[in-house]
């Protein structure tokens, strides 16, 4: 049982880098990305095409090393590609007042186009950055390998790089205010268009650090965020969408339900868990454990 707390642990801090993103962008912008899950994918695609196109043929870079830089370098890009998303389709759509249904169907859309992208390019199959299988190492009588301390790790200390911004830096602050009130912040002076730039930049970055962490321990495949899209709604919902703290409980939380239902069920039916927590929240507690909008 310990064992698949850990490895609920494990999942669970993936899930919440994802619901960190997607409560983040919907705090601010009132927006449910349904393409964010795809973000997560072209994070782990993005690391793959730069480590074996542009790092790989120079021999002397270490594979750590390549595999750091290239990780790296693709979360700054699909951040960037947040933001380009906003300039060219977000933005304009706020300013001509589109509803709901609209802004859920150019989200799906977007999804769709970011998949199928991906299997024109690299194909339908799962792809690996080539690096050798990792021997697991026994800890107290449980075992872990090294991309799994390191995704916990990794989200541990964005989490943690997250929280103190928010708190303790003029950005942090800006996109607090923008969450209470965006008339009201950008009457105070704030920009607000610089600010929702930083919240796509944050909700991008955090996606692709999930999908190459959950990549690096399972496989890059083109469907991976869809299959992580609904354990992450269900963490956003559970932990009061919008709420960034929450997110962060509510991903935990997923993570390990998903990991002890084992113990009942098959692996394949896993996702259910997270199906049958989101139906639950809705029911009883519609506005999540911490209080929603």
């Amino acid at each position: 049982m310990l064992q698949l707390i850990l490895n609920g642990l494990i999942t669970g801090s993936i899930i919440a880098l994802g619901a960190i993103g997607l409560s983040m962008i919907y705090d601010i912008l009132g927006l449910v990305n349904f393409a964010h899950g795809d973000f997560m994918t072209f994070g782990g695609y993005l690391t793959f095409f730069i480590s074996l196109t542009f790092l790989r043929p120079i021999s002397f870079i270490p594979l750590t090393y390549d595999l750091l830089l290239s990780a790296i370098l693709a979360i700054i890009g699909v951040g960037l590609f947040s933001i380009l998303l906003d300039k060219i389709i977000w933005k304009k759509l706020r300013k001509k007042g589109a509803g709901t249904v609209t802004l859920l169907i150019t989200a799906i859309g977007i999804a769709l186009a970011l998949r199928n992208g991906i299997v024109f390019i690299w194909g339908s199959g799962t792809i690996s950055l080539g690096i050798p299988i990792s021997q697991a190492i026994e800890i107290f009588g449980l075992k872990i390998t090294f991309f799994e301390i390191i995704s916990i790790l990794v989200a541990i200390t964005l989490m943690l790089l997250l929280d103190f911004l928010l708190k303790n830096t003029k950005i942090g602050k800006a996109m607090r205010a923008l969450s209470d009130n965006q008339s009201l912040a950008s009457i105070t002076g704030i920009n607000v268009d610089k600010i929702i730039s930083y919240t796509w930049f944050l909700g991008g970055a955090y996606a692709a650090t999930g999908g190459i962490l959950y990549g690096l321990i399972t496989s890059f495949r083109p469907d991976m965020g869809w299959i992580l899209l609904l354990p992450i709604f269900a963490a956003v919902i559970l932990g009061s969408i919008g709420n960034v703290y929450g997110a962060m409980v509510g991903g935990l939380i997923i993570g390990l339900a998903q990991e002890t239902s084992l113990v009942f069920i098959g692996s394949r039916y896993k996702i259910a868990v997270s199906f049958l927590l989101l139906i639950i929240v809705l029911l009883v507690k519609p506005e999540g454990i911490f209080g929603g909008k």
